[in-house]
């Protein structure tokens, strides 16, 4: 039991971190622009996709820096050419663009690279244990994930609290005018956040794509409980969507690793005692519904607190 429960806070841990790593570009751009972006997570997949290809051509350190940089040079081309274009008709329309972007950009990965997993390996650096848990090696690459992790979420959260430049950008979403008689390129400022964002999310596909599986469809994988992450913690909050993100891939993690049952907890349920779908519900495993579990719970917290865990933003 105490091996199960330490292996699995680690690995609930790390898949909590990655989560945070993924979310964390679009708490950005939602907290500085109001867009919620559909394509994020295909941003993502453009990252491990773009890691992979640099990888074979120039090495995994080298694809770690430029891969974000491509993506998020591709982010702020669709920021400049396609939301600016549509944000003057509402979020709706900005939804539906982004919408369409996902599946577009899906169907392209699909045509150069195939619909079958690549072989995206981990560094021979960090191909290693780091150390031993209960006669199972924990991975030094996994360690190395959770590092950056780490080190994302404390920049991110410096730069945006402490720095001129975070005051510039969270200026420009409130008082664009403003901003822009004080002599600043409001259009730039949102390319810019935009930009940044879409490169994290393609930090998150480099540094994920040889730890998972790295295939076309990993965007559509990963993309439901990214949103569920940023709505739990608080559409917009940085330190919300950290903590969302821990919760979610401890308790998924957990989750997945317990085998027990209302009818291992209870006993068997009595045939006589109701239909057979209550007896199939009475039979079903924790880790069979694993995968639903982060969906309950954002439907609690948004019924009891609409705006998400430490969120402020009512639209």
């Amino acid at each position: 039991m105490l091996d199960l429960i330490v292996i699995s806070t680690l690995n609930g841990v790390l898949f909590g971190m990655l989560l945070f790593l993924l979310s964390s570009g679009l708490t950005v751009i939602f907290s500085m622009m109001g867009v919620l972006n559909f394509a994020h997570a295909s941003f993502y997949m453009l990252g491990a996709f773009f890691g992979f290809q640099l990888t074979k051509w120039i090495g995994f350190w080298p694809a770690l820096v430029l891969a974000p940089l491509l993506v998020g040079a591709i982010g702020m081309a669709v920021e400049r050419y396609g939301l600016r274009n549509t944000h003057r008709h509402g979020h709706v329309a900005e939804l539906l663009l982004t919408f369409g972007l996902a599946f577009a950009i899906e169907e392209i990965v699909s045509m150069i690279w195939g619909r079958s997993p690549v072989d995206y390996r981990v560094p021979a650096l960090l191909d290693f244990p780091a150390f031993t848990v209960f006669s199972t090696n924990y991975p030094a690459y996994k360690i190395f994930m959770l590092a950056v992790s780490i080190v994302i979420f404390v920049v991110l959260l410096i730069v945006l609290r402490r720095t001129r430049v975070g005051l510039i950008v969270q200026a420009a979403l409130t008082h664009p005018h403003m901003v822009g008689h004080l002599g600043h390129n409001v259009g730039r400022v949102f390319m810019a956040v935009f930009g940044v964002g879409s490169a994290l999310a393609g930090l998150a596909g480099v540094i994920a794509g040889p730890a998972l599986v790295t295939q076309s469809d990993m965007a559509a994988s990963l993309g439901p409980i990214l949103f569920v992450v940023i709505v739990f913690g608080g559409l917009g909050s940085l330190p919300g969507a950290f903590i969302a993100s821990l919760v979610i891939g401890l308790v998924q993690t957990f989750a997945v690793a317990i085998n027990g049952s209302l009818a291992s907890a209870f006993g068997p349920l009595d045939p006589a005692a109701g239909p057979s779908v209550l007896g199939d519900i009475w039979n079903v495993s924790v880790a069979q519904v694993a995968p639903i579990i982060p969906y309950l719970l954002l439907v609690v917290v948004l019924i009891v607190r609409p705006v998400g865990l430490m969120g402020t933003r009512e639209s």
